[in-house]
């Protein structure tokens, strides 16, 4: 049994607690949100009274957060304020996991950090969506030392199905945001496809299954489809609700065109997706799923 301390419980993190404990071991979690603690206790778990209290006797840390900012400051302190960040209060020796989606910069400002106060990290941001943590299928994208991966690797593998190491701390966000900004391209265009279709009178349903056996196969079509009434069980199919919200698509994008500036890359289809995930945020569809980009190609026009 290993003591695990969990930070950061929610759409994605809550599942993820669950599933260490479901597993076995000793986790303790902290989170600013006393429903997510109660679920947490409810399941086995302990709950620690503050981040610091979380971490004190730990082997193994988890944080899932929402942005470089958080991330940070949980563990170095916020700037201006006088909460305390956590790494001076994780054991020596201990391993941080950090699965927020984050930029590489702020990756390597973590690990480094860490380093300086004899802690050891890796980043292992995921990919498999709020379905996935529940289900225990995540992927898991690291960076950071092989040998502190095959270290988590066993914790890993109880809540999600494959565990990558991309290369050094910072690698495993590079490969995320290279992934998220594909996924991005392809729902917009499946979005764009199926409403040309919809609107030549093709019945939406016969037109997935014709590209899902034709070379338009892609995963939003096989498992996420984004027109409501084609698939069960996805959010197109509840209002848009639940799953990754077009926000969070929007920050991933934001993170792959910024990382693209740093060696010049060129991402018209990322800068593409990114225009119009913008333009539907602003219309309102902010907190809906990702996959609710449908609703702009039949506003947008």
């Amino acid at each position: 049994m290993t003591a695990i301390a969990f930070i950061g419980l929610g759409n994605m993190g809550g599942p993820m607690a669950t599933n260490l404990v479901k597993a076995g071991h000793a986790v303790t979690v902290f989170d600013l949100s006393a429903d997510a603690l109660a679920a947490l206790e409810a399941a086995g778990a302990q709950v620690a009274s503050s981040a610091i209290a979380a971490v004190q006797n730990a082997e193994i840390v988890f944080s899932m957060l929402p942005a470089d900012k958080h991330v940070l400051g949980l563990y170095f302190g916020y700037a201006g304020a006088d909460a305390k960040g956590i790494a001076g209060f994780i054991p020596k020796g201990a391993l941080v996991v950090d699965s927020s989606t984050i930029s590489a910069e702020a990756a390597r400002e973590l690990a480094q950090g860490l380093t300086a106060a004899g802690v050891r990290c890796i980043d292992a941001p995921v990919s498999g969506g709020v379905g996935g943590a529940k289900a225990g299928t995540l992927t898991f994208i690291c960076g950071g030392d092989n040998a502190d991966v095959e270290e988590a690797r066993p914790l890993l593998e109880c809540m999600g199905k494959a565990v990558f190491t991309a290369g050094a701390h910072g690698a495993g966000q590079v490969a995320k945001i290279c992934n998220n900004m594909l996924l991005g391209v392809l729902m917009s265009g499946t979005a764009e496809a199926l409403k040309l279709g919809i609107d030549h009178g093709l019945n939406p349903q016969v037109l997935s299954e014709i590209m899902l056996q034709s070379s338009g196969r892609n995963w939003t079509l096989e498992v996420y489809n984004p027109c409501p009434g084609v698939m069960d069980n996805v959010p197109s199919s509840n209002d848009y609700n639940g799953g990754f919200l077009v926000d969070l698509m929007l920050k991933d994008l934001g993170l792959a065109l910024a990382t693209a500036e740093q060696t010049n890359s060129s991402t018209p289809m990322g800068n593409a997706a990114a225009a119009l995930y913008q333009q539907h945020s602003e219309q309102g569809f902010g907190k809906k799923d990702f996959s609710s980009i449908f609703k702009w190609f039949e506003q947008g026009k």
